[in-house]
């Protein structure tokens, strides 16, 4: 079963991206999945969704390299190609990238994963945070073209206005 998010989100969906079944498409543990409507010699470049309810007192670079140590159990030639803190004391955020070697669908490839992390404090607990972190997954020839669109949807993250019940 999917996860859900510590808040509700509103994004927007780059076009031509169609939203896919996490749990269907092998990605149970995460919230939402966003699939490019052209696979790359048979890698299907995907954005993801996810986060945490957090009190401890890890940084987002902290939990970046958490996240690169499991993707080292996971693949082959984890790179860190790059680490860069954004955003501003009230909204901080932290981006990575990974290139790997991993075997999908019975076929090495290199693949590229750009990870954003962003915290969001809790208006009632400033102790407490909840940090989402999306993702997008592309092979190394393909990473270029879906880069652009991986952007423009982070920059659209929010929460969500609409009220909760």
């Amino acid at each position: 079963m999917p996860s859900e998010l510590p808040v509700p989100l509103e994004f927007t969906l780059p076009h031509g991206w169609q939203p896919a079944a996490p749990e269907q498409v092998g990605a149970p543990d995460v919230a939402f999945v966003a699939l490019h409507p052209q696979p790359d010699a048979g890698f299907t470049a995907n954005i993801t969704i996810d986060g945490a309810y957090r009190s401890d007192t890890a940084s987002l670079a902290d939990l970046a390299e958490a996240s690169y140590h499991r993707m080292q159990e996971l693949a082959e030639t984890v790179t860190v190609t790059s680490r860069n803190e954004v955003g501003s004391g009230e909204a901080p955020g932290l981006t990575q990238q990974l290139v790997f070697s991993a075997v999908t669908d019975g076929r090495r490839r290199q693949l590229v994963q750009t990870q954003v992390y962003l915290s969001m404090p809790d208006s009632e607990d400033l102790r407490k945070r909840a940090v989402i972190q999306l993702a997008v997954t592309a092979t190394v020839t393909q990473y270029e073209s879906v880069a652009g669109d991986f952007g423009a949807l982070v920059r659209t993250v929010q929460p969500s206005s609409a009220a909760s019940s």
